[in-house]
């Protein structure tokens, strides 16, 4: 099959100072592929990303102390008042966007950035958040073209929902996948910070599927520093008034540097180092939360999702990253089965078992 071919769309995007990144050697690097990746590592990432959407939604926004005081550890799903109570995995935007996006690159071939944009404006979102409803305000009701209506906001609203890009690359890599990658980003978050968070994840991402051993803590924090500092900007953020770090300025990478080389070198655990950073939707907090899980716990899937579910404030979105990357990392075979049973399988109010339909298209699509 023939690619879409986006690398052409995203120098245009550079000439025209359009995109919020730098122009960094990651554009011209080739992906490499030691081996063919299993379908089981890409279903493990989809699944992976939307149970840990549904394991966090019902709690979402509690800080982690509070959470624990009503719910106590949460290692299933809670009962969910949409759907009469019961314990079943429900959706909310990590979910719905991540598998809109699939579901709109295997009907296109491909990534057809305006085609995604329609795409996300289509349907109800549940749990929107404030970035990706001023997206639609601007690409739906002002008309703005796709590369002018996503907000300069470092949400992680991209981050969460950026996974799926990488599946028409898995055969064939090529450095297509970072053009689609920067693209898919900024159709809703057009800022540095969260544009370089996701193409920093979708090489974790390519690098963890095709290896069979847990890399060591100091690779994720390497990886992805490395990575960042090609692609970001020279953007400089300010926290949300966080007394632990008080009048800090400068870049994701120097957040990211300080904060979980520090947590890591005094042994801190998960919940005290998001407490400390905090684990909101802020990029500036997301980042370090998933990379220090992942440092901590990439030896067990279900460790790693308990923790993000349990020890972060943004938890469905925190714990979807991490699902993503530990199902691609593990392989479906590691989830465990009480999780993917209880997993509505919606994109919707009532369109039961549609995630799993999307997998069985993908496979039949870009894997046979």
């Amino acid at each position: 099959m023939q690619l879409i071919n986006n690398s052409s769309v995203l120098g245009d995007l550079f000439e025209k100072n359009a995109i919020r990144i730098n122009n960094g050697k990651i554009f011209q690097t080739q992906p490499q592929l030691s081996s063919p990746i299993s379908f089981d590592r890409i279903e493990g990432m989809l699944l992976g990303l939307c149970i840990g959407d549904s394991l966090g939604n019902t709690s979402e926004a509690l800080f982690p102390q509070g959470r624990k005081e009503r719910f106590g550890e949460i290692c299933d799903y809670l009962p969910n008042k949409h759907n009469k109570d019961l314990k079943k995995g429900l959706p909310s935007d990590d979910t719905q966007l991540a598998m809109w996006t699939l579901d709109q690159i295997n009907l296109d071939k491909g990534l057809i950035p305006d085609n995604l944009a329609k795409r996300f404006c289509s349907s109800r979102i549940f749990g929107i958040g404030s970035t990706v409803r001023e997206f639609i305000k601007n690409y739906k009701d002002l008309k703005k073209k796709w590369f002018e209506s996503g907000p300069h906001k470092a949400g992680n609203g991209a981050l969460m929902r950026i996974a799926p890009i990488i599946i028409p690359h898995l055969r064939k890599p090529s450095i297509n996948l970072w053009a689609d990658t920067a693209i898919a980003a900024m159709v809703t978050h057009n800022d540095s910070a969260s544009t370089s968070s996701c193409i920093t994840f979708v090489k974790l991402l390519f690098e963890v599927m095709q290896i069979t051993s847990i890399p060591k803590a100091e690779w994720w924090l390497n990886t992805a520093l490395e990575t960042l500092r090609d692609v970001e900007t020279k953007t400089i953020y300010e926290l949300r008034e966080n007394p632990n770090y008080p009048n800090w300025t400068g870049t994701l990478s120097d957040f990211v540097e300080k904060t979980v080389t520090e947590a890591y070198k005094n042994n801190v655990s998960v919940v005290d180092a998001c407490n400390k950073w905090y684990s909101g939707a802020y990029i500036l907090e997301t980042f370090p939360s998933v990379l220090y899980i992942l440092m901590r716990y990439a030896h067990s899937f279900e460790e790693a999702i308990i923790r993000a579910v349990n020890d972060t404030k943004d938890n469905d979105s925190v714990a979807s990253i991490v699902g993503a990357i530990m199902g691609a990392l593990h392989g479906k075979k590691k989830i465990p089965s009480r999780w993917i049973e209880n997993l509505s399988g919606r994109t919707t109010g009532f369109d039961d078992g549609r995630v799993f339909q999307i997998i069985e298209d993908t496979k039949r699509i870009w894997f046979e």
